[in-house]
């Protein structure tokens, strides 16, 4: 018996069931303070320094933000970036043709020269963090009213960023933490030469579309290939033929001997915002009005989008990245809405409360400190509930609704200075033309009417008249035609037409811009947006959280209290695992070509295998890329932390190899950036051996997989 229990424990050590999701998106700066202990007892072989050093090449620098809204890996020492398909999706639309459709068909460069460019795509190395919470806190005092404390982190940061920046090509910024009691301070090294190297075929890096989107199984191969350029000297540059693939201190390795239940997995990356401090009073007005409101807009955007990419390839390819874009968080806040509401994360959130005003009762000084907290949160949200519709119309209607005003909006300002000095227009002539071509190389001016006509009446119809923007009034003042006026803008704009446009560019006055009818929508769009803001509301959240988040973390000094993701670099770590969503129900924690086979649909665009693949898999020839199963392994799952941002992050093993290319989280767990549900929370990810098989099968990219180093 003795014998037995000796043998059952063994096996539950190696070969662990239930793994304990990893909470946290760490600082990679406090890792060896708060994590390294954690991290090695769950399995992880490298040093702190291994990791995060600032003197030698370490992990974080093989990760990169990838154009401020991803992150991307290097994958070997000529510069090589992974990152998601979807990461990579406006680079390859915009290097796209009708004819040439990389969207569609794929794109492998075959040599340097073929690798193609993308103005205003820039990566970010880190160089450092700084804790500067001393040299911030020292700026501050409790007397000071939330406008005065604001003015003095600013002006303190200001002097850091300058000081940390001096004689140097690199750009800094100080970033709150804890809602503004912690603050560090990034430096960053940029490059700005970017270029596509090969990306597959939608039917892959997209495939199962919508419907599969943050689901779990999943079986996409979410990945494109690009490569960053410097200097002869190493040094950023823009676009020359001169430039040469950057050498990067650190180059992650690939490990093709695959993954095992509980192996530990590190996710890197820029993780761009999570709200795991919100409130029970935060929590009702995400499912009762700002989710459904978000929903309802771009259900409408979706409808209209859909319209003209099925009847025209044009305007297909061109509003793809838009029509990507709008409905990976459309289905997002649907997610999200339906996991608060059955994970009961308001209840969750309540009983914190409730306990937090049980231990402040307890102690004079406490009530003194953190008496008022969750009064000023109570008001904040009683105060604004009746506006958040509005201001969720603002951003989702109208800057962010037709494309067009956007673009007006950003560049009308610019315009207006510039005409009135010569000079000036000189200069920034060639910067607005550039943003013109990329603006119209995604724009259809048709859809961009009907999303105006139909955007616009809804704000009129479902916001109160004194919300409102001053145009929308006065369109139900006169005809009431959102139809007629949304196409008056459609025939007159400077801004709906890339010939009128050039035009104007060309002998630009201040009457045409003035008179120009999305002049008058961009300018009381910025009237009502920053109009709007109750200071006196803004000022009690901003206190109210920062007072909650420092109380709770007195009060629960034990926990590991994380900070919001705000897209600067994390650190989150755990271990590969299946995980079970419902009851009788369990997901294993890969995939494999198996199931893209029995997903295909000939009929649905979302479940389109491409001939290649079929046959590759009949054939079972996966060359070096198999599991011991004889299987080629396409996705799987871990139990990391990550959010919005962390798309193109890589997955790393105890060895610092890349085992994974993360790119989504699962439906179970969509109300995870405000609660981390540790039972169900899962990060998707692409196997890295997918990844090579279909540079190297599929596409016969192998020279590309040549340069990476690989551990057998």
């Amino acid at each position: 018996m003795k014998k037995l229990f000796i043998l059952i424990l063994i096996v539950a050590i190696i070969f662990p069931v239930n793994v304990r999701a990893g909470e946290g998106m760490w600082i990679p700066l406090l890792m060896k303070k708060l994590n390294y202990k954690a991290m090695k007892k769950a399995g992880l072989k490298l040093s702190a320094k291994d990791l995060y050093d600032v003197n030698n090449g370490s992990l974080k620098d093989a990760i990169v933000s990838f154009g401020g809204f991803c992150t991307g890996e290097i994958i070997s020492y000529q510069g090589l970036i992974l990152t998601n398909h979807h990461c990579g999706y406006d680079a390859i639309q915009k290097n796209s043709t009708v004819e040439d459709n990389y969207l569609e068909n794929g794109f492998w460069a075959k040599t340097r020269e073929e690798e193609k460019t993308n103005p205003g795509l820039f990566v970010n190395f880190l160089v450092r963090i700084d804790d500067v919470s001393k040299d911030i806190n020292r700026s501050l005092s409790d007397t000071m009213n939330e406008r005065e404390r604001s003015k003095a982190i600013s002006t303190a940061s200001k002097i850091l960023t300058e000081k940390a920046t001096e004689n140097t090509e690199y750009k800094a910024s100080v970033e709150s933490f804890f809602h503004g009691n912690e603050f560090y301070l990034f430096v960053y090294e940029k490059f700005s030469d970017v270029r596509l190297v090969g990306a597959p075929p939608s039917s892959v890096g997209k495939y199962g579309g919508d419907t599969d989107n943050w689901m779990w199984p999943r079986q996409t191969g979410d990945f494109s290939l690009f490569r960053v350029y410097s200097s002869k000297e190493g040094k950023d540059a823009e676009y020359s033929e001169g430039n040469i693939p950057l050498k990067p201190k650190h180059s992650l390795p690939i490990s093709l001997r695959g993954v095992e239940e509980g192996d530990f997995a590190m996710v890197w990356g820029y993780p761009g915002s999570t709200d795991r401090y919100l409130s029970s009073w935060g929590v009702k007005q995400a499912i009762e009005i700002y989710n459904p409101s978000i929903v309802e807009v771009r259900d409408a955007k979706l409808e209209i989008m859909r319209k003209y990419m099925n009847k025209d390839p044009e305007a297909k390819l061109k509003l793809a990245s838009s029509y990507a874009q709008t409905a990976n968080y459309w289905k997002y806040y649907i997610g999200q809405t339906e996991q608060l509401i059955n994970n009961n994360v308001f209840g969750k959130k309540f009983d914190l409360e409730i306990k937090f005003t049980n231990w402040i009762s307890e102690n004079p000084k406490r009530q003194e400190k953190y008496g008022e907290t969750l009064n000023l949160m109570r008001d904040f949200y009683n105060g604004t509930n009746s506006t958040v519709k509005n201001r969720v119309y603002m951003i989702e209607a109208l800057y962010n609704g037709p494309a067009v005003v956007m673009f007006a909006y950003r560049s009308a300002a610019e315009l207006a200075r510039a005409i009135q000095s010569p000079k000036m227009l000189e200069k920034i002539r060639p910067r607005l033309m550039r943003r013109s071509k990329s603006h119209f190389s995604e724009f259809n001016a048709q859809c961009d009417r009907d999303l105006m006509a139909a955007l616009f009446r809804m704000y009129a119809e479902n916001i109160s008249k004194e919300q409102q923007p001053e145009f929308l009034k006065e369109v139900s003042q006169t005809d009431g035609s959102f139809n007629a006026y949304a196409n008056r803008i459609y025939e007159t704009s400077i801004f709906m037409s890339e010939e009128r446009y050039k035009s104007f560019l060309l002998n630009p006055d201040s009457l045409t811009l003035a008179e120009d009818p999305l002049i008058k929508i961009t300018n009381d769009f910025r009237k009502l947006y920053f109009g709007s803001v109750n200071a006196e509301l803004a000022a009690k959240k901003k206190k109210s959280y920062r007072l909650w988040t420092a109380g709770i973390r007195e009060m629960m000094p034990k926990e590991d209290w994380s900070a919001d993701a705000n897209s600067t670099m994390r650190m989150t770590f755990g271990h590969i695992g299946s995980y079970e969503p419902k009851d009788g129900v369990t997901y294993n924690y890969y995939t494999t070509l198996d199931g893209v086979m029995e997903k295909e649909d000939p009929n649905n665009p979302e479940f389109f295998v491409p001939k290649r693949l079929k046959e590759l898999h009949k054939a079972k020839d996966y060359g070096q890329y198999a599991d011991k199963r004889g299987n080629l392994p396409v996705g799987l799952i871990s139990d990391n932390d990550i959010t919005g941002g962390n798309s193109g992050s890589p997955l790393i093993n105890a060895k610092g190899e890349l085992i994974g290319l993360a790119f989504d989280a699962n439906w179970e767990a969509m109300s995870g950036d405000i609660f981390f549900e540790d039972k169900l929370q899962r990060t998707i990810s692409v196997d890295i051996r997918y990844v090579l098989f279909m540079i190297d099968k599929y596409a016969g990219a192998g020279y590309l997989v040549d340069e990476m180093v690989l551990h057998y």
